[in-house]
């Protein structure tokens, strides 16, 4: 459960200078929503940080209630920096972080937020939230690697479809893969259907077939209608790509498995592949069976889940991973400073959820396992999460 360094503070934190006096301090604060509407996920984050510093020479760490406000978040971190913390965990939300991260660059700060909003990432701001970005280059890696290398995507015309579709687009950029032919819609059925039509390029791999059949029938002989019967049982070629990339669920999510087989992309030809959320059954991930997802091993966080519910008397919520592993960042690296240097080392840190690696300009790297959803419920494994930042798939 304990989160260490994957190269430890003598090899990589120590050797990084401080950015500035504050930096140096081994004062952390965490910013919550202690009270308010979101006091319920704050209180657990919190039980959850202070888990992971209850160990000697962990850091004196610094509660600062936002109340689940930007104006809230803006003032508990003028009140942490006063009392001289030299590292921010949170806040929460994207908004809030917003708010903080001006205040805390001013003071050459760093900030681990628990936002998973991509729009927050920015030098010496870390959003440690699952983003679709990270799913994304696991699952543009794991296809790769079937020898896919034609990926196409049908996403909601929506800021987190455009999201997914940025991602997509730079993951294949760097893994040198072919533009991704990428189509929005909107959420209605009819937009769904023709996006669908579009994409798979139906008309034209439909009609060669259509047309040898209408001149079948034309020759209005016995011959020429069974040759129109079996034209029309004839396969047409497949669609113009060999993974599809969604971003929906629920009831549109419904509505494209019911789609995707009428314009003949077949699953067992073209990898299906969406959101993390797909693990849940809310997200309804089960209309697409044998589709992939990328997300942390469950199994990992057990350690933490039986310590908190040892030490609370309840099983931790999952944004509970996130405070954990941020505090036990401020813990290893205790007593050599919240630098730039230190917080990014190559290496990473070995997480509740996996390895993280904080990269210079604010992006997290995870090592995420990729799932395949299976007939009647439920995923299985597909590929483990890679080992560390430097492994093949990482």
């Amino acid at each position: 459960m304990a989160l260490v360094p994957n190269a430890g503070p003598s090899q990589g934190a120590a050797a990084a200078p401080a950015a500035g006096p504050a930096a140096g301090s081994d004062k952390v604060a965490i910013l919550l929503p202690l009270s308010g509407p979101r006091a319920d996920i704050g209180q657990p984050m919190l039980q959850a940080a202070q888990l992971a510093l209850d160990a000697p020479g962990a850091p004196t760490l610094i509660v600062k209630d936002t109340g689940g406000t930007p104006e809230g978040a803006a003032a508990a971190a003028g009140a942490a920096l006063a009392e001289g913390a030299g590292l921010m965990l949170g806040p929460l939300t994207s908004g809030e972080t917003a708010a903080v991260a001006p205040i805390a660059r001013q003071a050459n700060v760093a900030v681990l937020a628990f936002t998973n909003d991509p729009g927050q990432i920015q030098p010496g701001v870390w959003p440690l939230g699952i983003t679709p970005g990270e799913q994304v280059r696991r699952l543009v890696t794991a296809v790769q690697a079937e020898g896919k290398s034609r990926i196409a995507a049908m996403l909601p015309d929506s800021d987190f479809g455009r999201v997914m579709a940025n991602a997509l687009t730079q993951a294949a950029t760097v893994r040198g893969l072919p533009p991704p032919n990428i189509r929005q819609y909107e959420p209605n059925m009819a937009s769904i259907n023709q996006t669908a039509r579009d994409l798979s390029d139906f008309a034209n791999r439909r009609g060669p077939i259509d047309a040898r059949i209408r001149a079948a029938r034309a020759e209005n002989t016995p011959d020429g209608r069974r040759k129109a019967q079996d034209l029309a049982k004839e396969a047409i070629p497949p669609p113009p790509f060999d993974a599809l990339l969604l971003g929906d669920v629920g009831d549109s999510l419904a509505e494209i498995a019911a789609v995707l087989p009428y314009y003949d992309i077949d699953a067992s030809l073209v990898h299906i592949l969406g959101p993390a959320l797909w693990a849940n059954a809310g997200g309804r991930g089960g209309q697409i069976v044998g589709a992939w997802y990328a997300a942390p091993d469950p199994g990992a966080r057990a350690a933490l889940a039986q310590a908190y519910a040892a030490k609370y008397g309840a099983p931790p919520p999952g944004l509970a991973d996130l405070a954990f592993d941020a505090a036990a960042i401020a813990r290893v690296l205790a007593g050599h400073g919240y630098s730039v240097g230190a917080l990014t080392q190559p290496n990473g840190f070995s997480g509740v959820d996996g390895w993280l690696a904080l990269e210079p300009d604010g992006e997290v790297r995870r090592g995420l396992a990729v799932f395949q959803i299976q007939r009647g419920g439920g995923a299985r494994m597909l590929a483990p999460a890679p080992e560390s930042p430097t492994a093949p798939g990482a």
